[in-house]
Order: structure tokens, then C-alpha cells, then sequence
């Protein structure tokens, strides 16, 4: 008799054992790796366009505050005796300053597609 409850008890150890180790179905693991996989791709394309829009978004930067530094320069030449020089610094200084603003709203074409906008995933 102790015997048989001691094989019971093994029997049901190890059928116990087998239920929480059962193997989840492969079409599962197979959805979730493509998830992850998709993921990766999605994080390597928005790392990519981000490297391309950071030097654009720089120079737009550097090239929108030097022009607009050169019109304000400019402002404050005029009604003064370098009233001619200030015209010039002003006309100068805005389209200097609108061209950085132009480049700096070109980056952010690179950064519209980091963000995936515009593209539909095959899941949505």
C-alpha cells in the first residue's frame, strides 16, 4: 500500500509537472516574434531618420538666429546716421533668416517619418 501511493504521488508530480510546461502554440510565439521583429525595424528607421534630420535641423537653427540677429542688427541702424547700411542689414537679415526657417521646416519631414505618420502598418 505504500508502495501505491508513493507511485501515485510520483504520477501525479510528474503530470503536474508536463501541465506547467505545456508549449504554448506556435502560432502564438510565431505572432509575437514577427511583433518583434517589426518593432526592431520600426526602431532602426525612426534612429535613421532622426540622423538624418539632426544636421538639417543645426544649420536651420544656427541659419534662422544669424539672420534674424542680422535684422534686428539692422533695426537698430535705422533713423541713425547708418540709415542705409540698417535697409540693407534688414532685407539681408530677413531673407537669411527665412532661408533657416525653410531648412529648419525641411528637417522636419525626417522627423514627420520618424513618427510614422503618414504610413499605415499592416495590423491598423
Amino acid at each position: 500500500m505504500k508502495n501505491f501511493k508513493v507511485v501515485c504521488l510520483g504520477i501525479s508530480i510528474i503530470f503536474l509537472s508536463n501541465l506547467s510546461f505545456s508549449q504554448s502554440p506556435k502560432i502564438y510565439s510565431d505572432s509575437i516574434k514577427n511583433e518583434i521583429l517589426a518593432l526592431q525595424y520600426d526602431v532602426k528607421e525612426i534612429q535613421l531618420n532622426l540622423s538624418k534630420a539632426q544636421p538639417k535641423l543645426q544649420i536651420g537653427i544656427i541659419t534662422a538666429t544669424l539672420g534674424y540677429a542680422i535684422t534686428i542688427a539692422g533695426g537698430q541702424m535705422l533713423g541713425r546716421e547708418n540709415d542705409d547700411l540698417g535697409q540693407v542689414l534688414l532685407y539681408t537679415g530677413g531673407a537669411v533668416g527665412i532661408s533657416g526657417t525653410v531648412l529648419l521646416i525641411d528637417s522636419f519631414k525626417y522627423i514627420g517619418k520618424a513618427g510614422g505618420r503618414g504610413r499605415k502598418r499592416a495590423g491598423n
